[in-house]
Formats: C-alpha cells, sequence, structure tokens
C-alpha cells in the first residue's frame, strides 16, 4: 500500500490501491475523540440527573398521596 500526499492538504494523501482519500492528522483525530467523549459523558450525566429529578418527583407526589390519606382518615 503506497500513498500519494494531496496537492495543498498536508493531512490528507490518496491510497494508490483503492485511489481513496485518507485523513492522516493524528492530532486532529485525537481531538475529535476526546471532544466526543467529553460530550457523550455530559450527556450521560445530564441524563442521569434527569432520571434522579424525576425520581425525586415520584417520591414526592408519593409523600403527598400519603399525607393527603392520612389527613383524610384522621
Amino acid at each position: 500500500m503506497t500513498y500519494i500526499r494531496v496537492k495543498d492538504k498536508n493531512d490528507l494523501v490518496r491510497d494508490t490501491d483503492s485511489n481513496g482519500i485518507i485523513n492522516i492528522d493524528e492530532q486532529g483525530y485525537n481531538s475529535y475523540i476526546d471532544n466526543y467523549k467529553r460530550i457523550y459523558n455530559q450527556n450521560h450525566k445530564i441524563q442521569n440527573l434527569e432520571n434522579d429529578v424525576n425520581e425525586i418527583k415520584s417520591d414526592l407526589n408519593e409523600i403527598k398521596d400519603l399525607l393527603r390519606n392520612f389527613i383524610n382518615e384522621s
């Protein structure tokens, strides 16, 4: 497999076997992966917080119902 640099593009090469263009910018790739992981973790954290809030809301509604029942029985 041999590569030929793409004219005026330092980060791109052409694979002579498949005639495909390949990006060889490792720093850019690693930056993309780091950013993707950061956004994924951020979204995962937000989802967990939303689930926790919904669970707390459900617990509060249950407590309110128990208090209403207790008051009505008294």
